[in-house]
């Protein structure tokens, strides 16, 4: 089952996942690509070593988590850049609808908490049990709940 096909079909389906993880752990567009970049390089490295003694989902969060978590380990070291605002680059906006807004008000919000409850709403988001990001992140359900109680309070208090 491991080979480049497979990988290529497993990450065309499971595109979405990969972005979303970009999207909640990266603040310009340049990192966007050179994390979606490592999250599939550490993705085909590890390929091989999947059993499927979990789902193809869990073992993809998991790898792009904690590939996210290294990434941002690693732009602190090389120190703090400047992301140029997009009012610079003379781009257009597609025309912003109420949903895109909220998305990301949301989005704005989750990239203010902290790179392991990033991870947890994000998988609660995406519609994981807690029993399933419990899996992914390596803690018990009752902490992923616990957890994801102190997340919401957090962000509705930022919203506030």
């Amino acid at each position: 089952m491991h080979n480049q096909t497979d990988f290529t079909v497993i990450i065309k389906q499971n595109e979405g996942l990969i972005y979303k993880v970009v999207k909640v752990y990266t603040n310009s567009k340049e990192d966007e690509q050179d994390l979606y970049q490592e999250i599939v390089y550490q993705l085909w490295k590890c390929f091989s070593t999947f059993r499927g003694e979990s789902k193809v989902g869990t073992w993809m969060y998991r790898v792009a988590l904690n590939t996210a978590i290294a990434f941002l380990n690693k732009q602190k070291r090389k120190g703090s850049q400047v992301p140029i605002d997009e009012l610079l680059l003379n781009r257009t906006e597609p025309a912003d609808t109420l949903m895109a807004e909220r998305s990301e008000a949301l989005f704005a919000q989750i990239k203010r908490l902290s790179e392991i409850e990033k991870g947890i709403i994000l998988l609660y988001l995406e519609g994981k049990t807690y029993d399933e990001i419990a899996a992914i992140t390596g803690f018990t359900a009752t902490n992923v709940g616990t957890r994801l109680g102190r997340i919401k309070q957090k962000i509705k208090e930022q919203i506030n």
